[in-house]
């Protein structure tokens, strides 16, 4: 549990901005050691410390962010281990919880979808006016077997 919230750790949260500082350590006085750009993007939180979370991304990059930067809203990266990959792979937005069910979209790896729920299995999202179900196993922003009401 974290010591700041009593919430789980680690747990997954999303980025509110579109520019948040990942520093070297939890406060100001540490240097930034990078930016993301992206709200939205789904973090990991591993610790919390007062009012600072260190966070992990995709990419396994750790750093230390202010907590008012954060969102509980859960979103997922598409296959973002699979992003330096040419052609990106693409993964299909089905109707249903079932592999041979309709396909509404083609996604292609590293785009966020909005998480809306998850049975451990598949994941019901939203990828721009898009709606519909990915396999969990294809999403990184929620863990193997999680369920997300």
């Amino acid at each position: 549990m974290g010591s700041a919230t009593g919430l789980p750790l680690p747990r997954f949260v999303s980025l509110k901005s579109d520019r948040v500082n990942l520093r070297n350590g939890p406060g100001t006085e540490y240097p930034t050691s990078w930016v993301f750009r992206r709200a939205g993007m789904p973090v990991e939180i591993l610790k919390e410390f007062e009012g600072w979370r260190q966070i992990r991304d995709a990419d396994g990059v750790t750093g230390w962010v202010l907590h008012s930067l954060l969102s509980g809203r859960r979103t997922s990266l598409v296959l973002p281990w699979e992003i330096r990959k040419e052609p990106l792979p693409r993964v299909s937005l089905r109707s249903s919880a079932d592999p041979s069910a309709p396909e509404v979209a083609v996604v292609e790896a590293g785009v966020i979808a909005n998480l809306h729920h998850c049975d451990g299995t598949w994941c019901r999202v939203m990828v721009g006016s898009y709606r519909g179900y990915i396999e969990q196993n294809k999403l990184w922003g929620v863990y193997p077997g999680e369920v997300v009401k």
